[in-house]
């Protein structure tokens, strides 16, 4: 796992975060809206500035793939990486 790509996502995530989630449960295998109760809403806006942050593009199906913080970094590595 890239640690610099894990940090970037935790600060992009946090800002996301419902008022009874700390930012230090944000770990690597926290699923995003079942453990981090990031709503649908906001899963949008994450991936929107997920974008915007790595200059890339995520697709429908890739956005699926994306249901926890690690499985959101493989993503962006594979992403960042062509």
């Amino acid at each position: 796992m890239n640690n610099e790509h894990y940090e970037a996502l935790k600060n992009i995530i946090k800002i996301y975060l419902p008022e009874d989630v700390s930012v230090d449960d944000i770990k690597p295998t926290s699923h995003l809206t079942q453990e981090l109760n990031v709503n649908s809403a906001n899963l949008v806006d994450i991936v929107l500035d997920v974008e915007d942050h790595f200059d890339i593009t995520i697709e429908d199906d890739e956005i699926e793939k994306m249901e926890t913080v690690q499985s959101a970094i493989e993503v962006i590595d594979a992403k960042v990486q062509s």
